[in-house]
């Protein structure tokens, strides 16, 4: 049996999981600092890697929707598969990102603060901001993939939430990371990507707009010209 991408990407998790224990078992932290760094880095690590995923997700859905634009939509059928198997690799290192929190004794999250916001000890706004964006990611997700199950047009009006969630997920990141700083040079990366597919997308469609409304606007210069000349030539009877 081949295994698919968001399989493997699902296998390699577990196995970093397992990894990490083991090197736990068989190399034990010689202090509790250092116990509290090796799962915490894991944390943030797994936690910047779903961010990045979520927003090639977020960017791809920008660019390559729009079947105004012809070319892009006909490239957009080829990268699409990508854009539906990010959802399960994010999915996927979100879920042991908050495993590795779970798991950290010192990180004053918890299965509860994990789960429901507003219950960690250890930064309590921003986690909670995380902790909705994780379900509102998960309902979006959902939602898109099984969209008859939905009156007829919510999964489009819930799709477009997913910018907002990318949003919340980079407030999350920003204000819940002990390491911002060091890692900010990503978050305006991210900014920057993303707004950039925004303004990408806001063209496109305006363009679309506009070529559109190109040959209403010349029917009725033509049609307005005519009717022009039409009363000009009653006139002139009328006159005569």
């Amino acid at each position: 049996m081949r295994l698919k991408g968001p399989t493997l990407v699902t296998l390699g998790a577990l196995i970093i999981l397992v990894i990490l224990y083991t090197t736990d078992q068989v190399a034990p932290a010689t202090s509790a600092h250092q116990a509290q760094l090796r799962i915490w880095m894991a944390a943030r690590a797994t936690g910047v890697t779903t961010l990045l995923l979520l927003t090639g997700q977020v960017v791809l859905g920008l660019v390559l929707s729009h079947p105004t634009n012809q070319s892009t939509w006909k490239l957009s059928k080829r990268l699409f598969p990508w854009h539906e198997n990010l959802f399960i690799f994010t999915l996927s290192f979100l879920a042991v990102h908050i495993v590795f929190l779970v798991l950290d004794p010192y990180a004053g999250v918890g299965v509860g603060g994990a789960l429901v916001p507003g219950l960690s000890s250890y930064r309590t706004v921003p986690v909670a901001v995380g902790v909705v964006t994780m379900y509102a990611l998960i309902i979006t997700g959902l939602t898109a993939r099984y969209p008859r199950r939905l009156p007829t047009g919510w999964w489009l009006k819930i799709h477009r939430f997913s910018l907002v969630i990318l949003v919340a997920a980079w407030l999350h990141g920003l204000l819940a990371g002990t390491d911002s700083q060091p890692f900010l040079p990503i978050y305006i990366g991210i900014g920057v990507v993303v707004l950039g597919a925004a303004v990408y997308r806001y063209w496109v469609v305006r363009r679309a707009r506009t070529a559109a409304s190109r040959p209403v606007a010349r029917e009725r210069a033509i049609t307005d010209t005519a009717l022009l000349a039409m009363t000009e030539r009653s006139i002139g009877g009328t006159d005569s």
